[in-house]
């Protein structure tokens, strides 16, 4: 084998080995992110805590751009979204641009019950990477945002 070949079976090898351990990450985040819904609320489905931490992490919004920002279609954003009000997690108001617009936000319970559900994922995340120092820390962190993208963010 030559060197050419050699390193080209190695970085074969390499990206093989990276997308199995990007199968572990997106499986034990969707692990937790159930788990974590359920927390938040035994009752619904976790494709409704999603939305929930969408309002929660980008604010008020219509049901039609809160269904394209989750990729979901429209009408279960509607069948959950009228779940979540009546357990009193989300609000309707009107849209201050236009006061025919309805926006979607969460509610002060929302909020709170959003905020004690996390934690539990704060505190799984924070586990993996206390043996980190700060430097091993900044650095996966320029990896991620390059990987995602977010670099020249």
């Amino acid at each position: 084998m030559n060197d050419k070949q050699h390193k080209n079976t190695r970085r074969t090898n390499l990206e093989l080995e990276l997308g199995e351990q990007l199968n572990a990450l997106i499986t034990s985040m969707h692990a937790l992110n159930v788990k974590i819904a359920a927390r938040f609320d035994p009752s619904l489905q976790p494709a409704a805590f999603h939305l929930v931490r969408w309002l929660y992490s980008y604010g008020p919004t219509s049901a039609s751009a809160l269904a394209e920002a989750a990729a979901m279609d429209r009408s279960s954003v509607s069948r959950l979204v009228k779940q979540l009000e009546q357990l009193g997690y989300v609000k309707r108001e009107s849209s201050p641009d236009d006061r025919r617009g309805i926006f979607l936000s969460l509610t002060d319970l929302g909020r709170e019950k959003t905020k004690e559900a996390l934690k539990e994922k704060e505190i799984a995340y924070f586990e993996r990477i206390s043996k980190w120092d700060e430097d091993q820390l900044e650095q996966f962190i320029g990896m991620l945002k390059d990987f995602n993208g977010l670099d020249s963010i």
